[in-house]
C-alpha cells in the first residue's frame, strides 16, 4: 500500500469535517428575494390572520343559543343561520360562532364625469367701438367753477357704497335633535318596583304584579324570541326596537304573541306570573347593542 503525504490526509479530513456543516445549511431553505431594482430585499412570510373577537364567540358551559344571542344583541335564528346551525339546541363547549352578520356594507363607486360632446369655442367679436376706446382719454379736465364742483360732489356721493348696519339676530331656539334609534319608551306594567337595576347582579329591574295583569310593549318593534328556552327567565318575550335596543319581559304566566310578529308600544304582549321565580312580577330589561342598561334611566318618571 502506497503512503499518501501528509498533506493530502489533511485535507481530506478537513473536508469530512466540513461536510456536516455543509448539510446543516442546506435544510434551511434561503427566504424569497425581490429585486425592486436596487440592492436585493428578502421578504418575510405573512402572519397568520386571526379571528375578530368582537365577530365571533366561543362557547362556555351553560350557554345555550338563545342566551348567546340575547347578550349580542342579536336574533338567535339569526346566528343559526350564519352558523350554517341546523339544530339550534347542538352548540359546543369550545365552539366558535359568528356573533355579527357576515355581509359587509354596500361600497359606493364613483362613476366618472362626461361631457355631453365637445365644447365649441367661438371668437369674441371684436367691438365696433374700439377705435373711439382708443382715442379717448379716460378721464379729462373741467374749468373750475361752482357748478362743476357741485357735480363732482355728487358723483363722489354716488359713488360711495351705504354703510351697512349689522342686523340684529336673535339666537334660535335649540332642540335636542332625537337620534336614529331612539325608543319612546313606555313602562311596561303599573306594578311596585321590588329590584332596581344593579351592574354586576341584576340585569334589569323587577317589578310586582298579580298573575293574569297585562304586559304591555315597552315600546314598538318586532317580537325576537317568545318561549321558555332560556333558563331563570321562565315565559320569555323579547323585542328588537331597532338596531340598538331590546326589551326583555320575564316570568310570564301567558305569552300572546309569536316570534316575528310586529308590535306597537302599549300593546299587551303576555300576562303576569311567577315562572322561574317565587312571587308573581314582571323582569324587565332594556339591552343597548347586547348590554343591560338600567331602565330607569330611560321610562318616563312616574
Amino acid at each position: 500500500m502506497i503512503a499518501m503525504p501528509m498533506s493530502h490526509r489533511l485535507g481530506r479530513l478537513s473536508l469530512v469535517l466540513l461536510l456536516p456543516v455543509f448539510a446543516g445549511c442546506a435544510s434551511h431553505a434561503p427566504a424569497p428575494v425581490v429585486d425592486r431594482g436596487g440592492a436585493p430585499v428578502a421578504v418575510k412570510p405573512a402572519a397568520a390572520v386571526t379571528m375578530d373577537s368582537g365577530d365571533f364567540y366561543t362557547v362556555k358551559k351553560g350557554d345555550t343559543l338563545y342566551s348567546i344571542a340575547l347578550d349580542h344583541g342579536q336574533d338567535h335564528k339569526d346566528i343559526a343561520a350564519w352558523n350554517k346551525l341546523d339544530n339550534p339546541n347542538l352548540i359546543k363547549i369550545g365552539q366558535q360562532l359568528r356573533v355579527t352578520s357576515p355581509e359587509g356594507a354596500p361600497v359606493a363607486v364613483a362613476k366618472p364625469v362626461t361631457s355631453s360632446g365637445p365644447v365649441e369655442v367661438k371668437p369674441v367679436a371684436a367691438s365696433s367701438n374700439t377705435d373711439s376706446f382708443k382715442r379717448e382719454p379716460k378721464g379729462g379736465k373741467v374749468a373750475y367753477s361752482e357748478e362743476a364742483l357741485a357735480r363732482a360732489r355728487q358723483g363722489d356721493a354716488a359713488a360711495k357704497p351705504a354703510e351697512a348696519k349689522p342686523v340684529e339676530q336673535k339666537p334660535a331656539e335649540q332642540k335636542p335633535v332625537a337620534a336614529p334609534d331612539d325608543v319612546d319608551w313606555a313602562w311596561p306594567t303599573g306594578g311596585k318596583l321590588i329590584t332596581p337595576f344593579a351592574e354586576g347582579s341584576s340585569k334589569g329591574i323587577d317589578v310586582a304584579g298579580k298573575a293574569g295583569e297585562p304586559v304591555l310593549a315597552a315600546g314598538s318593534g318586532v317580537v325576537s324570541y317568545a318561549g321558555a328556552g332560556l333558563r331563570g327567565y321562565g315565559n320569555l318575550v323579547v323585542l328588537r326596537h331597532n338596531g340598538t335596543y331590546l326589551s326583555v319581559y320575564a316570568h310570564n304566566s301567558k305569552v300572546l304573541v309569536k316570534e316575528k310578529q310586529t308590535v306597537t308600544k302599549g300593546q299587551k304582549i303576555a300576562e303576569i306570573g311567577s315562572s322561574d321565580t317565587d312571587s308573581p312580577r314582571l323582569h324587565f330589561e332594556i339591552r343597548r347593542q347586547g348590554k343591560p342598561v338600567d331602565p330607569l334611566k330611560l321610562l318616563p318618571s312616574r
